[in-house]
């Protein structure tokens, strides 16, 4: 048979306390005396209790379930390990637990596990919108959501992005003073907030001569064919811009494919691993997704703790690291 759970009324009676001691001090409240912590800590070890969180949340005044949501494109992807990792670093120095979720680039994917951790009652949601509508996030008024990474569409609210239009400016103003002029462009989904906005720092860059351009990359087999289609067509580029990690993983492979790794210049927007070491090293300009989880995690809990005010767009810095492939 399966043994029952202990109770809160099993802990009081094994530590000879009251259950509204055992309450007070399983809630973490401080004006408990020590010796009675201590025989309820004791109670709690020698039992295995774990307190009820559904019950716990209906005792507590504010209702709250001390767990956050944070849905990001795919947790295994290194930007996004890295902004979750900053995130829950933050959530549990507050005690606060996180739940997760990869959306793969997939909006129904993205309505459904934001409905779940809504029916769960968590107390706020980080989210990547995959570039659909969010509409459906209105359904859920008392739970506060920040959206990082990118720019939500349909609906109003906290967003913490990187400076993708003076970043992409950058990148490719750097390849300019290197003396290229016919820079390709390969960017990715253009659904997409980021993908838009590094599309625009790029034709800012280099005002109104742009290069070869191919929109709507998925992965890098994608973005290799399409390399090898500007590389091999007439009045090729002799360097191309990147708009995320994959597709230059793509335009590298195409590169050296093509045996030009050493004569065409590539920068890519975001940093990947091994990037440095590669031949030659890959010039990025790298986001700083610790920061922005940080700073996501910041937002979150001020609105949770009753922060009313507008809407906020933060803009967290990019950094342009010259490696060797954007100075051919």
């Amino acid at each position: 048979m399966t043994p029952q759970r202990p109770t809160m009324n099993d802990v009081a009676r094994t530590a000879g306390v009251s259950l509204k001691t055992v309450s007070r001090v399983v809630n973490g409240e401080t004006t408990v005396a020590p010796d009675l912590v201590a025989k309820v800590h004791a109670a709690v070890e020698s039992l295995d209790y774990r307190p009820h969180l559904g019950a716990s949340m209906l005792r507590r005044n504010d209702r709250r379930t001390r767990t956050i949501g944070v849905l990001l494109d795919d947790v295994s992807h290194p930007f996004s390990a890295a902004l979750h990792r900053a995130v829950e670093d933050q959530a549990r120095a507050r005690g606060i637990h996180v739940l997760t979720g990869s959306l793969d680039q997939d909006p129904v994917r993205e309505h459904a596990l934001a409905e779940a951790l809504a029916e769960r009652q968590t107390d706020g949601l980080i989210l990547a919108p995959t570039g659909g509508d969010l509409g459906h996030l209105r359904a859920y008024a008392g739970m506060p959501v920040v959206f990082v990474d990118r720019v939500p569409a349909g609906i109003r609210g906290d967003s913490v992005v990187s400076t993708n239009v003076s970043g992409a400016a950058g990148g490719v103003r750097h390849l300019i003073a290197q003396g290229h002029r016919r820079i390709g462009y390969l960017g990715g989904r253009r659904l997409l907030s980021t993908t838009r906005e590094r599309h625009r720092g790029y034709l800012r860059a280099l005002g109104r001569t742009p290069g070869p351009a191919v929109h709507d990359l998925h992965d890098p087999t994608d973005a290799e064919r399409a390399a090898v289609g500007l590389l091999r067509g007439p009045n090729p580029p002799t360097a191309l811009f990147t708009t995320q990690s994959m597709v230059t993983i793509g335009a590298v492979r195409a590169l050296r494919r093509l045996g030009r790794e050493h004569s065409v210049a590539l920068v890519g927007f975001d940093d990947f691993p091994l990037a440095d070491l590669l031949d030659p090293p890959v010039t990025v300009i790298a986001q700083d997704p610790v920061r922005m989880g940080r700073t996501a995690a910041a937002a979150l809990f001020e609105r949770i703790d009753g922060y009313a005010g507008p809407p906020r767009e933060i803009r967290i810095p990019t950094t342009l690291i010259p490696r060797g492939s954007g100075e051919l």
